[in-house]
């Protein structure tokens, strides 16, 4: 330890809590059936300890700017991993559905205020020409986890209690914990800095009405339930008050400004897209093995790790390219690989040979990593440093909601299009199959319309960095 440098090793004290957390989320998804049994509930009441997390931790997000500047980023840091081990703790204890619920709401709490501050502590480490190496090692977590967290969280809930599922979290929490009082060096905060208490109240009303919406939908016929129309109304209209008062507030919770960077703003795009490739695969893929190839969760996990293996070597690649070359076609060519991949899997036939099935995702993988990692760096590198904790908390909110549409949409079309399908195919099977191959291929399309934002975005941070050299020239 004495002998990796101190910067790296804020690398390593923040993946500790980053990996756990994630890793937590995606293992309770195989869980839901077992915890339906345990609690005697129905598939609503218990789709709420998968829902609660995802919207506290989204209403959370843009607070914690404001508490990394007030209290200090490594003291917020800190404070929000305990709060996820408490929460982890209690839902071990939880005696009835409700009681887990809330305490999968105070996880969600604690990851809000974690997840921004984790990028922002590695920028704060970081020169402008390492960022690149540094948050592809730290984007492991962020893309691995959701990947093995399933097959993980299978094999816990077909061999063990479903309360190890929490358990679980809490010694690598608390190595977390100690790393981060180690090794996360001290900031100095913003005495000046004041709550925008009205920003705070629209912003948090409004992405956990649209999260709560989202997270609410898995076919057609929840659409047209008027909650989720509330809902949703309720949420953009919040929105759009928030942007009103942050144009006047004088030190507004998330400075919209931002967006006018337009590395920044294709950044968020980029990453976004590629966030909803990633969730839509994890819903479908399952889906593809068990009801159409009949292989069980082992088999399904093991389709997953290529992907997650390529996914987290080129995001290593990817981030040292940028840190030697700048964003020179990188992400271009990463969008590229990805949209290849994505309509290689929309190919598939009952008689299609697992190898091909492997191999593609590996593909898939290949393009993931080097696109959403040195694109959310690509973005963040251009914005000013003092503005780095507020722009990664926006960052990570919007990747939250896409990431929440994108399962929400994908889920919705397969039901809707099985369910058509179902009525002139042969079997059960081939309507799956067919549903699950015109899923891929929206998804391919749409990251394949994405790849011009991919090519603008590193000619617009070209030129940005080419700007900042002049400046500092002068």
């Amino acid at each position: 330890m004495k002998n990796i440098p101190k910067k790296w090793m804020v690398v390593c004290a923040v993946l500790f809590g980053s990996f756990t957390m994630i890793l937590n989320n995606s293992m309770l998804n195989p869980a839901i059936p077992q915890l339906m049994n345990v609690f005697e509930a129905d598939a609503v009441a218990t789709g709420w300890v998968i829902t609660i997390f995802m919207v506290a931790m989204g209403m959370t997000m843009p607070l914690t700017g404001y508490l990394g500047d007030k209290i200090g980023k490594k003291e917020a840091y800190i404070l929000g991993l305990g709060i996820f081990v408490l929460g982890s703790l209690l839902g071990a204890l939880s005696w009835n559905l409700p009681s887990l619920i809330v305490f999968r709401g105070l996880q969600g709490i604690g990851g809000g205020v974690m997840m921004p501050l984790s990028m922002t502590l590695i920028f704060d480490a970081f020169p402008r020409n390492e960022r690149g190496l540094a948050t592809g090692v730290w984007g492991v977590a962020s893309m691995m986890a959701p990947t093995i967290g399933p097959t993980l969280g299978g094999f816990i809930v077909e061999t063990s209690n479903w309360k190890y599922l929490f358990l679980v979290n809490i010694p690598f929490g608390l190595l977390g914990i100690i790393a981060a009082v180690i090794y996360l060096p001290k900031i100095a905060r913003s005495g000046q800095i004041k709550l925008d208490r009205w920003g705070f109240l629209f912003v948090t009303a409004g992405v956990g009405s649209i999260l709560l919406a989202f997270g609410r939908m898995s076919d057609l016929t929840h659409l047209t339930e008027w909650i989720n129309g509330v809902l949703l109304l309720l949420g953009a209209l919040c929105l759009y008050v928030f942007v009103q008062v942050e144009k006047r507030a004088e030190q507004p919770l998330l400075d919209l400004s931002l967006f006018r960077i337009p590395a920044y703003s294709l950044s968020i795009w980029v990453a976004g897209i590629s966030s909803i490739g990633l969730f839509a695969g994890i819903f479908l893929v399952p889906l593809l093995l068990q009801q159409v190839y009949d292989y069980g969760p082992i088999m399904t996990g093991l389709v997953f790790l290529p992907s997650a293996l390529f996914t987290g070597l080129t995001m290593s690649i990817g981030g040292r390219m940028l840190d030697k070359r700048g964003p020179s076609g990188i992400m271009t060519a990463g969008m590229m690989i990805a949209a290849v991949g994505t309509f290689a899997l929309g190919y598939l036939h009952l008689e299609t040979g697992l190898w091909y099935i492997f191999a593609w995702m590996a593909i898939r993988g290949v393009g993931m990593g080097l696109t959403t990692m040195p694109a959310t760096t690509t973005g963040m590198n251009a914005i000013p440093e003092g503005l780095i904790s507020r722009g990664s908390a926006m960052n990570n909110v919007l990747r939250q909601m896409s990431s929440a549409f994108g399962i929400v949409f994908i889920s919705v079309f397969f039901e809707v299009r099985r369910g058509q399908l179902a009525l002139v195919s042969t079997s059960f099977e081939e309507a799956t199959l067919q549903a699950i191959n015109e899923g891929f291929f929206i998804v391919g399309f749409l990251t394949a319309l994405s790849i011009p934002a991919a090519y603008w975005l590193e000619k617009k941070a070209k030129q940005g960095e080419q700007e900042r050299v002049n400046s500092t020239a002068s």
